[in-house]
């Protein structure tokens, strides 16, 4: 009995080693960055067999062998189509700031999508006006309404959302929603959802999700984006979920939800089409050269004067695009840099690149929300504010609600809104979407929404800071361990 149990356990403890050794291995000839590499060995060589698993399910990007060939196929058709957007690019960069074309050429290089020029953009930053103008955009709508969230949930306007695209489809509108499967995870099995279906609301789960899935694919690889498409002319995209932040996570503490979208008129709109329609083409097995036959993609009249820079990344598109533009975007700061963001995990990098522009004179301002859904990402941050602090850079803590929008603006020139946090699911894992927006009267805009921000929060003191107690300091230290991987 003594040899059988030797042998079982000298079998488990060999088997055991081999899947650390391996599984390290593989962690390093991946050459993803240190900081997540490191986290993924630390979970992978303390954790006895159950560190193997959580890697297996949530280390690599695996979308799917049928996702991957579907992508494979349309891949041509997208290439043919943005080389057609070279023609009609933006191109009187003389009259800009000298920082913006470097940054126009980085993602025109890594997404091969140019500046748009003559859009015409409107700021929302009231989620009751966000669902009035949206109804009211709908209920106009005479060929197509197209919805991408992150999050669906019932309550409220977004209840007035799904009687607003029931009434489209009565009078012939084709109106298509993508949700994500675990965002979205409530409204996808409720009755309201079939309710839309039965009226010809086409809906459609991105990403699915579940445990026979997660042995094949990813399942924390996330649709993160918000964006609606009425009638190939008019686009919105921003922080906002289909959500009423009256009744959303309003047993959580933290306030409403705040955030900000962008009403889009003009030539971008037609890329919000195509990846809207690349998505659908993605989860609905539907063939993306019939649905740009179908939907009528084609090129958006001018509406205005603003040229504008879609950004959509994620897992598939071209690697660390988003991580590495937003780099550009922090060296580009001379004078000013201003950020909001809901959750600040950002990797070692994006760190450094925050300290320079403080050191070498830019103010840089990082506004956060006071209290935050995740405790784990709100330790995560704080074990960062000290670095910054002793930098010079100036820490928010915004307590009129949850903040949730995301904007950079530069030097009072250029400005980014979208759906990308400061964190590590946000540049490597999440689909996201981001508008470059090359126009300082707009960008005024929002640097006068951002100082709105500041006047309901409160810097951090670095010498206060500093006096919090070994307790705090340790939860801070233990959470930053895990961050590359939030």
């Amino acid at each position: 009995m003594g040899k059988i149990y030797w042998i079982l356990t000298s079998a488990v403890f060999f088997a055991d080693l081999a899947i650390r050794l391996g599984l390290s291995l593989r962690v390093i000839m991946r050459k993803k960055a240190a900081s997540v590499s490191l986290a993924w060995l630390v979970v992978i060589l303390l954790l006895p067999f159950f560190g193997a698993i959580i890697y297996l399910l949530f280390g690599e990007n695996r979308l799917g062998e049928r996702r991957a060939k579907r992508a494979a196929a349309d891949l041509p058709l997208i290439i043919r189509w943005a080389e057609g957007l070279q023609k009609r690019a933006f191109s009187r960069w003389q009259t800009l700031n000298p920082e913006c074309e470097p940054i126009h050429r980085q993602i025109d290089t890594a997404i091969k999508i140019p500046t748009m020029p003559n859009n015409k953009l409107t700021v929302i930053e009231k989620s009751d006006e966000f669902f009035r103008q949206l109804i009211a955009d709908i209920d106009r709508a005479t060929s197509t309404c197209f919805l991408e969230f992150y999050i669906w949930s019932n309550g409220g306007y977004a209840d007035q959302v799904c009687t607003a695209l029931k009434r489209a489809t009565k009078r012939g509108v084709r109106c298509k929603v993508l949700l994500d499967s675990i965002g979205s995870k409530d409204f996808l099995n409720s009755r309201q959802c079939l309710d839309l279906q039965a009226d010809g609301v086409q809906v459609v789960e991105c990403l699915p999700a579940g445990f026979f899935r997660a042995l094949f694919v990813r399942i924390d690889l996330r649709n993160h984006r918000k964006v609606v498409i009425i009638d190939g002319r008019t686009g919105y995209t921003g922080s906002q979920n289909l959500v009423d932040p009256k009744f959303f996570k309003q047993d959580q503490g933290v306030g409403e939800w705040i955030d900000i979208m962008v009403r889009i008129e003009g030539p971008v709109v037609e890329i919000m089409t195509a990846s809207f329609l690349y998505d659908w083409s993605l989860e609905s097995g539907q063939h993306l050269d019939d649905l740009k036959k179908n939907e009528a993609l084609q090129p958006v009249p001018a509406a205005g004067d603003i040229p504008v820079q879609l950004a959509p990344s994620g897992p598939g598109y071209t690697e660390d695009a988003i991580h590495n533009l937003l780099l550009t975007t922090i060296y580009a700061a001379r004078k000013e840099l201003i950020l909001t963001t809901p959750y600040f995990v950002p990797d070692n990098a994006i760190l450094a690149a925050l300290k320079s522009a403080a050191q070498r004179g830019v103010a840089v301002t990082i506004i956060v929300p006071k209290k935050n859904d995740s405790r784990l990402v709100h330790y995560a941050s704080r074990a960062r504010y000290g670095a910054l602090l002793a930098a010079g850079v100036r820490v928010m803590a915004f307590s009129g609600g949850l903040l949730h929008a995301k904007t950079i603006s530069v030097d009072g020139d250029f400005c980014l809104i979208g759906s990308v946090n400061l964190d590590m699911r946000s540049f490597w894992l999440n689909f996201e979407m981001t508008l470059f927006i090359y126009n300082k009267e707009f960008t005024g805009g929002i640097r006068a929404i951002q100082q709105g921000y500041m006047t309901t929060s409160a810097s951090l003191d670095i010498e206060d800071f500093n006096k919090r107690s070994f307790h705090e300091r340790l939860l801070e230290n233990t959470a930053l361990l895990v961050g590359p991987l939030l």
